[in-house]
């Protein structure tokens, strides 16, 4: 049995709260046997859908070369089995070479996708705080890039309890971001739950205030349940050196619920995280799309031991 890579829904990294950590730089992107699956679905979605998962301001070029540059030297130094330098760009062991003639068609934020399975935001400091310049986001947990492109990162979080403008919240991740080093990135964790595997998952304000009011189900009994998925996000910020612009990463791993059933330590991470959802309040219920089936997944995870 695969086990999952992170498990942040057992109690150690709390939703609803800001929970950075030191990370280290050996560390910064992870790849492992979904690689394949997921940058197939990343290259289907340039391919279809391009200006839903791509976005960047006229100025942000550099910046963008300078993110190209810093993944693609980490990636050949850190998996030299998959990634390979050469004098024509770089080669990726089963998947289409990052050439310099695609290099002139790609923007370069797209160019850095195809190498990961990371999303990639760039956010950027202005009088108005850090302002999202630049994305892919093929990956999305129940957002638009579109919607967030341009905004300031309060207002990007105003949907979020207790994380919008004015809130304490907000004035401490501003000024996490204005204090982050260079040779400090750090990372988080965060997680939802969905019914069905699916990396593409965006949701519009619209449709999340729609979700909020409705309280719509996911699942119909328990066995819809067992068939559900834990969507975890590991998300880092690295302060580019050359730039001083942030960058943000995002990487998904869809965990099936059932795999509680068959973990060694099941009963326990069920028991915690049964835990967290019924902590959570209406409203925070209502923002992760929980609130008309927290009693049911609090019900099956209590058939875990």
């Amino acid at each position: 049995m695969t086990l999952p890579a992170y498990t942040p829904y057992d109690g150690s990294a709390k939703l609803f709260t800001i929970g950075l950590k030191p990370l280290d730089l050996a560390d910064w992107i992870e790849i492992d046997d979904t690689y394949d699956e997921q940058m197939r679905e990343k290259r289907r979605l340039f391919a279809t859908v391009r200006d839903d998962v791509l976005v960047e301001e006229p100025d942000t070029v550099e910046a963008q070369r300078e993110v190209l540059a810093l993944i693609r030297e980490h990636v050949c130094a850190t998996f030299p089995e998959r990634f390979r330098q050469t004098c024509k760009g770089i080669a990726i062991a089963g998947h289409p070479a990052i050439d310099n003639a695609r290099l002139q068609s790609l923007s370069l934020l797209h160019a850095a996708s195809l190498l990961v399975q990371e999303d990639l935001i760039l956010m950027r400091r202005s009088d108005d705080g850090w302002r999202l310049v630049a994305g892919s986001l093929c990956f999305p947990s129940s957002w638009i890039l579109r919607e967030k492109f341009g905004r300031a990162l309060q207002d990007i979080h105003t949907p979020v309890p207790n994380f919008g403008r004015g809130t304490r919240n907000a004035d401490l991740i501003q000024r996490m971001f204005d204090n982050l080093k260079v040779e400090q990135p750090v990372q988080r964790l965060n997680w939802s739950l969905q019914a069905r595997h699916e990396l593409y998952y965006p949701l519009s304000d619209i449709q999340r205030n729609a979700r909020a009011n409705q309280r719509p189900s996911k699942f119909d009994d328990l066995t819809a349940v067992g068939r559900g998925f834990v969507r975890v996000e590991r998300q880092t910020l690295r302060k580019l050196p050359r730039s001083g612009d942030i960058l943000f990463t995002i990487r998904i791993y869809l965990d099936p619920l059932d795999f509680l059933l068959r973990y060694p330590d099941g009963g326990a991470i069920a028991a915690s995280f049964a835990s967290q959802l019924t902590a959570l309040d209406t409203a925070q219920l209502d923002y992760k799309g929980l609130t008309a089936d927290r009693d049911r997944l609090v019900e099956f995870l209590a058939t875990v031991v």
